[in-house]
C-alpha cells in the first residue's frame, strides 16, 4: 500500500520575478485538477536550463525538465499511478525543483526503460528542442511538421553547422541531424572535441582556435543550415558560414539581431523559436533512446540543497551536458 502524499514538500523558489537568486524552502504540495489533464508527479530528478532565472516574469522557474512517478491523474489518462514518466513541463506553471509537481497529459511521455532517473532528467527539453528544429522550424522539409521519412529525404546530404555542439541542445541536434543523413559540423571547446565527434559530427571546430568566418572563406565549407545554441558573438560569426538561400536558426535570440552590418549573403532565412512540450515528439525520442541510437549526457549530479553551487556550474557556460538535481540525495 502506497504512503499518503505529504502536505508539505522541499523545493526551490524564485522569490520574485525580478530576482536572480533562489531560495530553498518548504512548500505546500500542489493539488491537481484532473479535468484539465493534470497529473501529480513524485519528482525523482530534475534539470535546470541555462539562463532560466532571466526568463520573462510569466515563466516561473526553475527547472522545466522532470522525471518521476505518477501519483494521481485523470482516470482515462495513458499515465496511471506508478507509471514512470519524464517531461518538459510548460513554462507558465511553477517549475519542478520540488518533491511533487504537476504535468499534463499532452506534455508527458513514458520514461525510457533503459535510463536511470538521473539520465532521464537530461533528455526532455534538449531533445524536444532539437526535434522541433529539425522536423519543423528549420523548414528544410517544408512549412509543416515532417514525419521521419520526409525529414530524412529533406536533410540527407545537407551541411549543418551546430554551435555549442557539446551543450544540452547541441548534442541532440548533432545526433538527430546525423541520423537524418546530414553532414554535421560542430563547434565546442578543446576538451569536448572527442565527445562531439562520438555523437556523429563529421568535423569539429575548436571555437578557441578557429575563426569560423575565416574557415568559411573556402566556399566548399559553407553550410546549408546554421543551428545556433548560444547566440551573441558565436551567432554573429556563424552568419558568414551559411550559403546563399540557406537558413540561420537560433534558440537563443532572433538571428537578425546580430547579423553583421557588412554581411552580403542573399536569400537567407532567419528563424527564432521557443520550443513547446509535445507528447508525441518525446515519445518518439523515447523510442530512439531505447534503441540506443541517441543518448543524453549528464555533466554532474547535485542534491537539491546545493542549488547555488549547481547554478554556478550551469551559468559558467562550460557544463558538458546537463546538470541534474537528484531529490533522493541529502534527504
Amino acid at each position: 500500500m502506497s504512503s499518503p502524499t505529504p502536505a508539505k514538500m522541499r523545493g526551490i523558489i524564485q522569490p520574485n520575478a525580478n530576482s536572480k537568486d533562489l531560495s530553498f524552502t518548504t512548500l505546500t504540495t500542489p493539488t491537481i485538477n484532473p479535468s484539465l489533464g493534470e497529473h501529480l508527479i513524485h519528482v525523482k530528478t530534475c534539470a535546470p536550463c541555462a539562463g532560466e532565472l532571466l526568463w520573462p516574469k510569466n515563466f516561473p522557474p526553475p527547472n522545466p525538465h522532470v522525471a518521476g512517478v505518477i501519483i494521481s491523474g485523470p482516470k482515462d489518462s495513458p499515465f496511471q499511478p506508478g507509471d514512470e514518466v519524464y517531461a518538459r513541463t510548460n513554462y507558465v506553471r511553477p517549475g519542478n525543483a520540488r518533491e511533487f509537481t504537476i504535468g499534463v497529459t499532452d506534455e508527458l511521455a513514458h520514461k525510457p526503460k533503459t535510463l536511470s532517473w538521473v539520465a532521464a532528467a537530461a533528455v526532455p527539453v534538449s531533445a524536444e528542442t532539437a526535434w522541433q528544429i529539425l522536423f519543423i522550424h528549420a523548414g528544410i522539409a517544408g512549412d509543416a511538421e515532417a514525419d521521419w521519412s520526409a525529414a530524412q529525404d529533406a536533410w540527407k546530404g545537407k551541411r549543418v553547422l551546430v554551435t555549442a555542439a557539446s551543450g544540452g541542445v547541441g548534442m541532440w541536434v548533432v545526433q538527430l541531424a546525423t541520423l537524418l543523413g546530414a553532414e554535421v559540423v560542430g563547434t565546442c571547446g578543446t576538451a569536448n572535441i572527442a565527445l562531439v565527434q562520438s555523437l556523429g559530427a563529421k568535423e569539429v571546430l575548436d571555437y578557441r582556435s578557429t575563426n569560423i568566418r575565416e574557415w568559411a572563406e573556402d566556399p566548399t565549407k559553407k553550410v546549408d543550415v546554421v543551428i545556433d545554441c548560444i547566440g551573441r558573438q558565436s551567432l554573429e560569426d556563424a552568419w558568414w558560414t551559411v550559403r546563399d538561400g540557406g537558413v540561420v536558426l537560433s534558440i537563443f535570440q532572433p538571428p537578425k539581431q546580430v547579423c553583421p552590418a557588412e554581411y552580403t549573403g542573399t536569400g537567407v532565412k532567419d528563424v527564432f523559436f521557443v520550443m513547446e512540450p509535445v507528447r508525441r515528439h518525446l515519445e518518439s525520442i523515447t523510442k530512439l533512446v531505447e534503441l540506443g541510437t541517441c543518448r543524453g549526457v549528464v555533466d554532474s549530479v547535485w542534491p537539491l540543497e546545493q542549488y547555488e553551487e549547481a547554478f554556478k556550474r550551469l551559468d559558467g557556460g562550460h557544463a558538458r551536458g546537463k546538470i541534474v538535481f537528484d531529490l533522493s540525495l541529502n534527504q
